[in-house]
């Protein structure tokens, strides 16, 4: 599918500590989308310090419950608090990396790149009016392709997510229906099938055909000396 939104990560992190750096491994918890490459820092910064982190990718809305909570040394969101969020709980904000918010579908007979959905009509099948893959408005963006007289069937996250966050506030922008009738949030109480966080949300695409849901996804990370 030709659509791509950008998604930027950012970090919470407590104004004051309670002990030396030094002393303990990192903590931190929230948005699944970073974690590989969270992963890939910790491990070089630990072979360089012999500091560890520990990262819970438990969505974004546990990492700011986490950070609020100081339980962890730093939070993860991909939907950033409002500043006065960040005084009233002590909290400073910094983006921290960049990748995508990618639509992913199942359809039999189309192969990958060759389906042309605009923002509009994707809003419009996520709320539902456009509900068969053979519907005019995306017959019109693909004149070409064969597409099945079948009924969509939609997966998103079902969790607190800040990918969700970013894709329901894309689809307000471009639609402002999607703006009036659902907004922008981290939680979606849509009409379609869910799947917890932004690892697993798609293997309900594989056993069924004509689903289509939401990924992030970022380049994979490289080290160099």
């Amino acid at each position: 599918m030709k659509l791509f939104h950008s998604l930027t990560a950012a970090g919470l992190l407590a104004i004051a500590a309670t002990a030396p750096a030094a002393a303990l491994d990192i903590s931190g918890a929230g948005a699944t989308f970073p974690y590989p490459i969270y992963a890939k820092w910790a491990d070089a910064y630990k072979k360089e310090t012999g500091v560890g982190m520990n990262y819970q990718s438990i969505g974004s809305g546990g990492g700011i419950k986490q950070i609020e909570a100081k339980t962890v040394t730093f939070g993860a969101t991909d939907a950033p608090l409002k500043g006065e969020d960040l005084e009233k709980n002590g909290l400073v904000q910094f983006p921290m990396v960049m990748g995508g918010i990618v639509p992913v579908v199942n359809i039999d007979g189309v192969k990958p790149g060759d389906l042309v959905i605009d923002g509009v009509t994707l809003s419009k099948i996520f709320l539902g009016e456009i509900k068969s893959w053979d519907d005019a408005a995306i017959k019109k963006l693909n004149p070409t392709a064969k597409l099945p007289a079948q009924a969509i069937a939609v997966v998103h996250r079902s969790d607190g997510s800040g990918t969700t966050f970013n894709f329901t506030d894309y689809l307000g922008k471009v639609n402002p229906d999607w703006k009036s009738k659902v907004g922008s949030d981290t939680r979606w109480n849509g009409r379609s099938a869910s799947a917890p966080r932004a690892m697993r949300a798609y293997p309900p695409i594989s056993p069924r055909p004509r689903a289509p849901s939401v990924m992030s996804s970022m380049p994979t990370p490289s080290r160099t000396s």
